[in-house]
Protein backbone atom coordinates (compact mmCIF):
# COMPACT_ATOMS: atom_id res chain seq x y z
CA UNK A 1 0.00 0.00 0.00
CA UNK A 2 2.72 2.34 0.69
CA UNK A 3 4.55 1.53 -2.90
CA UNK A 4 0.99 2.35 -4.36
CA UNK A 5 0.79 5.91 -2.39
CA UNK A 6 4.67 6.62 -3.24
CA UNK A 7 4.05 5.58 -6.97
CA UNK A 8 1.08 8.05 -7.05
CA UNK A 9 2.46 11.05 -5.43
CA UNK A 10 5.74 10.33 -7.95
CA UNK A 11 3.58 9.86 -10.83
CA UNK A 12 1.64 13.47 -10.05
CA UNK A 13 4.57 15.27 -9.69
CA UNK A 14 6.31 15.17 -12.75
CA UNK A 15 2.44 14.98 -14.45
CA UNK A 16 2.14 18.63 -12.74
CA UNK A 17 5.11 20.83 -15.49
CA UNK A 18 3.41 19.66 -18.59
CA UNK A 19 -0.20 20.61 -18.10
CA UNK A 20 -0.11 23.21 -20.13
CA UNK A 21 -2.39 26.72 -20.60
CA UNK A 22 -4.24 28.02 -23.01
CA UNK A 23 -3.98 27.31 -27.03
CA UNK A 24 -0.42 28.57 -28.36
CA UNK A 25 2.78 29.64 -26.80
CA UNK A 26 1.96 32.90 -28.01
CA UNK A 27 -0.67 34.95 -27.31
CA UNK A 28 -2.77 37.15 -29.45
CA UNK A 29 -4.74 39.89 -28.13
CA UNK A 30 -7.88 39.31 -29.58
CA UNK A 31 -10.33 35.86 -30.21
CA UNK A 32 -12.88 34.94 -32.62
CA UNK A 33 -16.44 33.56 -31.32
CA UNK A 34 -17.99 31.52 -34.16
CA UNK A 35 -21.89 32.11 -33.05
CA UNK A 36 -23.33 29.92 -36.26
CA UNK A 37 -21.00 26.61 -34.66
CA UNK A 38 -20.88 25.85 -31.34
CA UNK A 39 -19.48 29.12 -30.10
CA UNK A 40 -16.53 28.13 -30.26
CA UNK A 41 -13.15 30.54 -29.53
CA UNK A 42 -9.78 30.98 -31.56
CA UNK A 43 -7.77 33.17 -29.57
CA UNK A 44 -4.94 33.31 -32.99
CA UNK A 45 -5.71 37.16 -33.86
CA UNK A 46 -3.37 39.61 -33.75
CA UNK A 47 -5.87 43.23 -34.67
CA UNK A 48 -9.02 43.32 -34.55
CA UNK A 49 -9.44 43.94 -38.37
CA UNK A 50 -8.09 40.74 -38.79
CA UNK A 51 -10.64 38.92 -36.35
CA UNK A 52 -12.99 40.38 -38.05
CA UNK A 53 -12.10 39.72 -41.94
CA UNK A 54 -11.90 36.19 -41.02
CA UNK A 55 -15.59 35.88 -39.65
CA UNK A 56 -16.79 38.14 -42.64
CA UNK A 57 -19.39 35.60 -44.63
CA UNK A 58 -19.33 33.25 -41.39
CA UNK A 59 -20.67 34.87 -38.68
CA UNK A 60 -19.63 35.87 -35.33
CA UNK A 61 -17.80 38.19 -33.44
CA UNK A 62 -14.23 39.35 -32.17
CA UNK A 63 -13.68 40.08 -28.19
CA UNK A 64 -10.41 40.89 -26.35
CA UNK A 65 -8.27 37.69 -25.72
CA UNK A 66 -8.43 36.92 -21.75
CA UNK A 67 -5.12 35.01 -22.12
CA UNK A 68 -3.51 38.12 -23.60
CA UNK A 69 -0.62 39.21 -21.70
CA UNK A 70 1.15 41.55 -23.80
CA UNK A 71 2.67 44.76 -22.95
CA UNK A 72 1.01 47.25 -20.43
CA UNK A 73 -1.16 49.47 -22.79
CA UNK A 74 -0.66 52.75 -20.49
CA UNK A 75 2.65 54.68 -20.96
CA UNK A 76 4.61 54.76 -17.76
CA UNK A 77 6.29 58.47 -17.04
CA UNK A 78 9.94 57.60 -16.46
CA UNK A 79 12.00 60.38 -14.78
CA UNK A 80 14.40 63.02 -16.50
CA UNK A 81 17.66 62.46 -15.70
Amino acid sequence: MRLLKSAVVAAAILAAPSIGHAQSAYDYPWCAVYSRTSGATSCYYASFQQCMTTLSGIGGYCMRSPYYHGPDPTPRNRPRH
